[in-house]
């Protein structure tokens, strides 16, 4: 077997929500092997933390700030991307948020705002980018999805049925692009160390809950994502699409 399987040589990526959490180990993840990466976000402060983080690995990069709930942001964004790298082998629609409360309590304006970022987000920029990997012939695209798509928990009602959602969209997206050699996956990982999860993880009844029901008995850590991310991405997983691949240390496994 050839290492070149996993090699994203002269590869451009685009990584939505990628200034922080797993977007960020994502971006570098690709970097790593040899990807130049164009990162985005909303917050430049962040972005061009990871921008340098990524040239110290030897990589292009550059920050792009765009909003991917509007659809006039994201074709500009994806505009001056294209004008800079001059096309994008590899998107990871990543960029998420979340708002955890019961559903008899749940805002119209949260529930509004959280689709429109993991849900709506992900098909806006797609419809951006795809075209010029069809043209291309070759292309990947990469939906991050959650466990959440695959189980329920209480307080959780907008981000699930978004993820849900992530997962009948890549199915659809893997249909309609399959023959054009553009691949559709989704990750799906269960609880990571990151930001959007700091008062989970603070809580101690919810975070002894967590490692009580993964199998592992921990929650994921930022670099375990790194080798799934890199083989979605890359020649090796050429003949997979369609598909969910799930990160939770066992938990769906129950």
């Amino acid at each position: 077997m050839s290492f070149e399987l996993f090699s994203l040589k002269e590869k451009i990526s685009m990584i939505t929500g990628s200034s922080k959490g797993l977007g960020r180990s994502a971006a570098l993840a690709l970097a790593k092997v040899g990807s130049d990466i164009a990162v985005c976000g909303r917050n430049q402060t962040d972005i061009d933390t990871v921008v340098l983080e990524i040239e110290a690995l030897g990589r292009n990069a550059s920050g792009f700030v765009f909003d991917v709930t509007q659809k006039e942001s994201v074709r500009q964004g994806v505009d001056a991307i294209m004008a800079h790298f001059g096309r994008i082998d590899i998107l990871l629609n990543n960029a998420g948020t979340n708002h955890r409360v019961p559903v008899l309590e749940y805002p119209e304006e949260q529930w509004d705002r959280i689709i429109a970022t993991n849900l709506k987000a992900y098909y806006l920029v797609a419809q951006a980018v795809v075209p010029q990997m069809i043209t291309r012939g070759y292309g990947k695209v990469i939906n991050m999805g959650s466990i959440l798509g695959h189980i329920g928990l209480p307080n959780q009602l907008a981000y699930a049925s978004a993820k849900g959602g992530v997962e009948q969209m890549t199915k659809v997206m893997a249909l309609e692009w399959a023959k054009s050699g553009v691949r559709v996956n989704t990750i799906a990982p269960t609880y990571f160390e990151t930001d959007m999860v700091s008062q989970i993880r603070n809580d101690k009844e919810r975070f002894a809950f967590i490692n009580d029901r993964t199998p592992m008995g921990r929650w994921g850590q930022l670099e375990e994502i790194e080798g799934v991310v890199i083989f979605l991405a890359t020649p090796a997983s050429d003949f997979i699409t369609g598909q969910s691949v799930i990160i939770d240390g066992g938990w769906t496994a129950w």
